[in-house]
């Protein structure tokens, strides 16, 4: 017999596992059945999916077959947070994006906006538009952000009437990059949101949600305090979605594009006996009215823009367009 350890999230067990291919394919059901988050979010009858994919199992079938009918069975929960890890294969659902306008050319930017001109330094490229609206992009969450480049960019940025910060296609990374940029926003301690932690096995089994909070940046650090327009699409995920879901509720900060792709659980990791990792999320994170996140976060309203692509080939962004437009009306102060 293989034994793992389900120790996470409030359970208080020890489940044991053959290493074959049923003993495998109960472990990886038993594991998202006490500690995935979204089964009520996502109306998932797990019960049903088990019997749905159980029936596909056998004895002699080979690492790969049992792999596929696994990932099969994590793809019905629909969630870019849930991997099954082999050494051959790592499983993901793409169809929270795919399905979707990608609403962002980086070539684009770079060319007709930036013309191949700008700055860079911890993971942000920073430019002045000819509007005088600062711009930043910000590629990836798990770029580190160090308080440093920070006061760079913002000091370099601080004669324009506006920011624009482009998250456009960032499919997250580290949370801690999420408060450190939030921090230059604030002014006073800010409620972030809340985060609920399994209690149980059972589908229903939550803490009560906690608030956390974000403070200002540290005396003597720059500051931002005039409009600033957030560039979201359906790739803004996971901490990058986090990230939104806080500035949409500052002063002066709009969302502007299209929905984001969501992801917002925290992530929970476990093995299955014959090795093969599995990642999902376990704790539900709520912005800071209480509402889940994990299906995306809307544009502010009047701010929904698609990138139009016969626009695009003549070297027109149409939602940085409109970023523009709307910081320089004044329609931003709010």
């Amino acid at each position: 017999m293989t034994v793992i350890a389900v120790t996470a999230c409030g359970c208080h067990k020890v489940d044991e596992w053959d290493n074959n291919p049923q003993g495998n394919f109960e472990a990886l059901w038993t594991i998202l059945d006490e500690h995935y988050c979204f089964f009520e979010e996502k109306g998932v009858d797990w019960d049903a999916t088990h019997d749905k994919y159980a029936s596909k199992i056998n004895p002699k079938m080979t690492q790969r077959e049992l792999f596929f009918v696994c990932a099969d069975m994590l793809d019905e929960l629909k969630d870019g947070h849930t991997n099954l890890i082999s050494s051959f294969n790592t499983s993901y659902y793409r169809k929270w994006w795919s399905d979707y306008p990608e609403n962002y050319s980086e070539r684009l930017v770079e060319q007709y906006y930036l013309n191949f001109n700008y700055l860079s330094t911890g993971g942000l490229d920073y430019a002045i538009l000819p509007q005088n609206v600062g711009y930043v992009r910000y590629g990836s969450f798990a770029n580190p952000v160090g308080e440093g480049n920070l006061d760079n960019v913002l000091f370099y940025l601080e004669s324009c009437d506006a920011l624009i910060i482009d998250i456009r296609n960032n499919g997250g990374g580290n949370m801690t990059n999420v408060e450190t940029l939030v921090r230059r926003f604030i002014t006073d301690r800010t409620l972030a949101g809340y985060i609920s932690h399994k209690t149980g096995p059972g589908h229903d089994d939550f803490s009560k949600p906690y608030a956390y909070y974000f403070d200002p940046a540290d005396k003597g650090r720059i500051m931002w305090g005039k409009p600033v327009a957030v560039l979201t699409s359906r790739g803004t995920f996971s901490a990058a979605n986090n990230f939104v879901s806080i500035m949409k509720y500052l002063p002066r900060v709009s969302i502007i594009g299209s929905t984001t792709g969501g992801g917002s659980g925290m992530p929970f990791n476990s093995e299955l006996p014959n090795g093969w990792g599995v990642r999902f999320s376990a704790c539900s994170v709520l912005d800071c009215k209480g509402v889940s996140t994990e299906f995306g976060i809307d544009p502010t309203p009047g701010c929904e823009v698609d990138l139009d692509p016969q626009a695009a080939l003549d070297g027109h962004d149409t939602i940085l367009d409109f970023a523009v437009d709307y910081l320089t009306s004044g329609a931003s102060v709010r």
